[in-house]
């Protein structure tokens, strides 16, 4: 009885995790959808593989700061990106409210079927045997699908407003969008793809 009378949180006081479906098996123990009403770790987490202890919007938030490696060129950021919590989080809310406006549904739904989307279960390092150096299929770790697919869709959202028009609020969702439905469109669907294959042809 006592349970039943437990407040149950949404993030921000905004959205319900409660009821967030996640498909995959493999990637369900390191999707963090803990129900807190504000995301901000601090930091204070370090243990082992501390990341899957960090809501999966928090890690969105964090990954616009730094959006990584594109090949062998460092991704340019922007000036309103650089570490500032408040203005990345706010980015990350306006971006869930024109997800929630756009299809209808729960943004942070979205947002999981997404990363689900856009992760490759396999992908291709590289072996050097007797002074030989040959590609060679792995598989991918669930922490690992997790962070290349937030990265690839902060890379893609990044790809289609830096130096245009459109507003990165518009290409973030408009990204996590179409990963969700597992659009050619996609950055991140597209870059999973081309990371299977790859791993495909190297086995």
């Amino acid at each position: 009885m006592a349970e039943q009378n437990l407040v149950q949180f949404k993030i921000f006081d905004l959205y319900d995790v409660s009821a967030i479906e996640i498909k995959d098996p493999a990637l369900r123990p390191y999707l963090n959808l803990s129900p807190k009403l504000l995301l901000k770790s601090r930091g204070k987490i370090k243990q082992k593989l501390a990341k899957i202890n960090f809501n999966i919007v928090e890690r969105l938030a964090g990954r616009l700061q730094v959006p990584g490696h594109v090949g062998k060129k460092h991704k340019i950021i922007t000036s309103w990106s650089s570490g500032k919590y408040n203005k990345n989080m706010a980015l990350v809310l306006e971006t869930m409210d024109i997800i929630a406006k756009k299809t209808g549904k729960n943004p942070v739904q979205v947002l999981v079927t997404a990363i689900e989307n856009g992760s490759p279960r396999d992908e291709v390092t590289v072996i050097e045997h007797g002074g030989a150096r040959y590609p060679q299929a792995v598989d991918c770790s669930p922490v690992r699908r997790i962070d290349l697919a937030i990265r690839w869709i902060v890379q893609g959202a990044y790809g289609k407003s830096f130096g245009k028009k459109t507003r990165m609020t518009e290409a973030l969702a408009n990204e996590i969008m179409k990963a969700s439905e597992a659009s050619g469109e996609s950055f991140a669907r597209n870059k999973a793809n081309d990371s299977e294959k790859q791993a495909d042809s190297a086995r």
